[in-house]
């Protein structure tokens, strides 16, 4: 990880076609600009993280979810 200390103003370049600006400083709180191309997506981290838990918990099927599933099929298979 390369880790640069920026002032109000100032920007890094990566890769010549994105800019990261310092648009401002406020206590502890730091508002950014990202210059970019439009195919280079830029998310922040929580949104991924947020996202990678949510399809974790959505894949996880339950015993209490099979043992409906089994009790529907059981009904549909007694009316046949």
């Amino acid at each position: 990880m390369l880790i640069l200390s920026r002032k109000l103003n100032e920007e890094i370049v990566i890769n010549e076609d994105i800019i990261i600006s310092i648009l401002s400083i406020e206590g502890d709180k730091v508002s950014i600009g990202i210059t970019a191309p439009r195919e280079n997506k830029i998310l922040r981290r929580e949104l991924i993280d947020a996202v990678r838990v949510a399809n974790k918990e959505s894949a996880e099927v339950s015993a209490e979810s099979i043992g409906r599933l089994k009790t529907i099929f059981a009904k549909k298979e007694e009316k046949n």
